[in-house]
């Protein structure tokens, strides 16, 4: 049986990017992310080549508009990432249910909860019996299971710039890879002041909208975690008491500070 401490570390990566989805992106009806493959060369998604049309189809396809490339300019690397900034920047709190496809293709359901900076609550169903919180200070990952507890500082999880009031992956972060198309802008980033090691993250967005889509992690031990949100709230203001840390435990807490 394969243990829940590396999901649990993964899961602690995604913390502070599950509050930056927002309700207009994140509908029920959308299907939940696939099985992430093994681990990729690059983040980006992979560049497949396009279909070859034969000398029939290509005599039936209309005639593509000259003009249509000089309608929609692309931006540019920076501009994107200021985009993203923006975007980012404009949620301030949020619940929400989600879908984690963990490391082991394992599939996880829960609930969220964030009031930003710093507060935020990943509640998962049974039986992972799990729950990840962060009360603006620590992070805790608690299994209500085993009874155990595991602290960790904020500034030593892969993300804690993003539970900041201002998000900045340019000066927060290593931007490694800006990726524009017709279906996605893809944003890879890198930080190398985590506990563990580097975590590499990919930020999907919307070309047009730049919403966030979807994000994988993957963190210094290779494990990569995919993330979706559905039925999303931004505007009701969480409970402040669900994201409170016991600081001792029947079992006793485990502490990384």
């Amino acid at each position: 049986m394969i243990s829940l401490r590396p999901l649990a570390w993964s899961a602690v990566a995604i913390l502070a990017l599950a509050r930056l989805a927002v309700a207009g992106d994140a509908t029920a009806d959308v299907a939940p992310p696939p099985t992430p493959p093994q681990r990729p060369a690059g983040l980006g998604a992979p560049k497949l080549p396009a279909p070859v049309k034969s000398d029939d189809a290509a005599s039936k396809a209309p005639a593509k508009d000259a003009n249509a490339d000089a309608a929609q300019p692309q931006i540019t690397p920076e501009e994107a990432v200021q985009r993203a900034d923006a975007y980012l920047d404009s949620a301030r709190m949020m619940t929400a249910d989600f879908v984690q496809i963990g490391p082991d293709g394992q599939r996880s359901e829960g609930q969220l909860y964030v009031d930003r900076p710093g507060r935020m609550l990943f509640h998962y169903d049974a039986p992972a019996r799990l729950e990840i919180v962060a009360d603006g200070r620590s992070v805790a990952v608690r299994d209500q299971k085993l009874d155990t507890q595991d602290l960790y500082f904020i500034a030593q999880t892969p993300l804690k710039f993003l539970l900041k009031d201002h998000v900045d992956l340019a000066k927060d972060t290593t931007v490694k890879r800006v990726t524009i198309d017709d279906n996605s802008a893809t944003i890879e980033i890198e930080d190398k002041a985590t506990f563990g090691g580097s975590a590499e993250i990919a930020l999907v967005f919307d070309p047009d909208s730049f919403a966030l889509k979807q994000w994988t992690v993957i963190d210094a031990q290779g494990f990569q975690t995919v993330v979706s949100l559905f039925n999303v709230d931004l505007t009701s203001k969480p409970d402040p008491d669900l994201f409170h840390i016991q600081q001792a435990m029947p079992g006793g807490p485990n502490s990384r500070h």
